[in-house]
């Protein structure tokens, strides 16, 4: 993005004159020598199938900053899990698979469970969090990276940009979060544009002014997967497990740093990547889901800084988000006119007559049980219950690429 203009509590840095990429990988290769940083990437078997991260480990082979990268890899059996490590043989750094499903991890799993403390399902989530925790084992990390590996558009001035904030020592944030423009011939981003926006603001509204709510709202594409931290944070976040995901580390992120060591940082021109159905009739599938997970979420997290919440409340709050969806629909058709963008209106009034019913079920499912399924344990507890969990992971993790 092109202006220099600040947004909110959350220091923003822009993509502004020409490409430094090589001036800026020339200060990370310096920086990580006393910095070291690890690249955490959650990827599912399927997507090694895929173009996208036939080019992400293409673009990597040229990264020197990144000390060792983790690949967290979803369910797949032990055929899979040989050829994942065949697949990523080629990249140059020190990389090691998480085989989530394998024996290994899997009787980990099962040692935590047996200490009452969740792991939620299998996930994008869980995937990152045994991560994590592998990192943590190294006992070398000064912060860990993540993107996701379905992105079409990749370059590794995204990685780059990422990773700045955090490792250099001048700037020394906490945590960073990626943004970026997504549009082809159309605008995307429906969940963030005519959702977590309209939502946020509709909240806003009604319970006035809450720092968390400016919190939120501060980030320009908050449903961004791609994000960097320091290694004390990976060590004391709680993650959902479910769709929630971004949304749910934001809140930790909010709870356990200053919001003056968080920034957001615009990572790419454009950015492209798988797209999840709408699924208007079944809240079990597709962006439907995501709606809930998301809303449930905010909800709980609320919940937690005082926020009671009423059926008076939702139902207001559905009247509201409504008229504030409707009003900003019609900024991004104006917004797509003067850019010379395919804008289908009925499409994206009924993304937001979706939503709408999914802010209805996460309500009646909040009002039902308003603490839900439990966030999973950070790593802080789980090694408060099990001091030698980190040494078996690594111990886990190392036996199965050897």
């Amino acid at each position: 993005m092109s202006d220099f203009y600040q947004t909110g509590v959350v220091a923003t840095f822009h993509r502004i004159g020409a490409r430094n990429l090589d001036k800026i990988e020339a200060e990370l290769t310096w920086f990580t020598q006393e910095r070291p940083i690890a690249l955490v990437l959650p990827s599912l078997y399927s997507e090694l199938q895929g173009e996208a991260l036939q080019n992400i480990v293409k673009e990597l082979q040229n990264v020197k900053y990144v000390k060792e990268i983790i690949v967290t890899l979803g369910p797949a059996n032990e055929d899979e899990f040989k050829h994942a490590k065949k697949f990523f043989s080629v990249l140059p750094q020190k990389t090691k698979i998480i085989w989530n499903t394998g024996p290994a991890i899997t009787d980990i799993y099962k040692s935590i469970e047996s200490a009452e403390l969740p792991v939620g399902e299998h996930g994008k989530g869980k995937s990152a969090w045994m991560a994590y925790g592998y990192a943590l084992s190294q006992q070398e990390f000064h912060a860990i990276a993540l993107h996701d590996c379905d992105i079409v558009t990749y370059g590794r001035d995204l990685l780059a940009r990422l990773c700045y904030p955090v490792v250099n020592p001048s700037l020394d944030y906490d945590f960073c979060k990626g943004f970026y423009s997504r549009a082809t011939e159309k605008l995307h981003g429906r969940v963030t544009r005519l959702l977590v926006t309209p939502l946020i603001r509709a909240l806003e509204k009604i319970i006035g002014y809450h720092p968390l709510l400016v919190f939120f709202d501060s980030f320009r594409y908050p449903l961004a997967g791609e994000f960097s931290m320091d290694i004390d944070l990976a060590r004391v976040n709680r993650i959902p497990g479910d769709w929630g995901l971004e949304v749910g580390v934001l809140a930790e992120v909010y709870r356990n740093t200053s919001i003056r060591r968080v920034c957001q940082v615009d990572i790419a021109e454009n950015y492209e990547h798988k797209h999840q159905i709408l699924s208007p009739e079944d809240a079990s599938k597709g962006l439907n889901k995501m709606c809930v997970d998301i809303c449930k979420s905010v909800f709980r997290t609320l919940a937690s800084e005082g926020i009671v919440f009423s059926e008076g409340f939702f139902k207001t709050l559905v009247a509201t988000y409504v008229r504030t969806a409707q009003d900003m629909l019609k900024r991004y058709e104006d917004d797509a006119a003067i850019n010379g963008l395919l804008f289908d209106r009925h499409d994206e009034s009924l993304a937001v007559e979706t939503f709408t019913e999914g802010i209805k079920k996460a309500a009646e499912i909040i009002m039902e049980d308003p603490l839900g399924v439990p966030l999973i344990a950070s790593w802080d507890r789980v090694t408060s219950a099990i001091p030698d969990i980190l040494s078996r992971i690594r111990k886990a993790v190392d036996d199965d690429n050897g």
